[in-house]
């Protein structure tokens, strides 16, 4: 799920320090409103925006958790409002709902468990690209020459 590689471009730790904030906002916004799947997203947002026009590596990254917390913010927003239904409406909580669930807490999970080796690694001055959303980053920011 995780590549670590070496970024293309000298990686100064003041940047590494800076990308790994940016991963680092996720993980504050779940402790701070955890019921509300949409303060990951704007954590991450405002990160991006606020750091666009930093340096390639810390850009990269930015986007790298903007782009997971967007996947997240879909998972989670569905598992909101279908417990919201189920909750306040005459909707049971069947075996799909169930499933549901439990596959949005594992990605969730999976992502912070993700989130926490990225910045370890970037602590270390080391590229992390994530299964999935490393292409997604390279494309948007024009960058076929961070691939491998």
């Amino acid at each position: 799920m995780i590549q670590v590689t070496t970024f293309p471009l000298h990686v100064h730790k003041d940047e590494a320090s800076l990308a790994a904030k940016g991963y680092m906002m996720s993980i504050v916004a779940v402790m701070a409103g955890l019921p509300l799947p949409v303060l990951n997203l704007l954590a991450t947002l405002i990160f991006f925006f606020s750091f666009r026009k930093d340096s390639l590596f810390v850009r990269w990254h930015a986007m790298q958790a903007m782009i997971s917390q967007l996947t997240l913010f879909v998972v989670n927003a569905a598992a909101f409002w279908w417990t919201m239904l189920v909750v306040f409406s005459d909707a049971k909580a069947n075996k799909y709902y169930v499933a549901y669930l439990v596959l949005a807490v594992l990605l969730n999970i999976g992502e912070f468990i993700a989130t926490l080796i990225t910045m370890h690694h970037l602590s270390k001055q080391r590229h992390v690209r994530w299964w999935f959303y490393a292409d997604y980053c390279d494309e948007i920011l024009g960058l076929q020459t961070v691939k491998k």
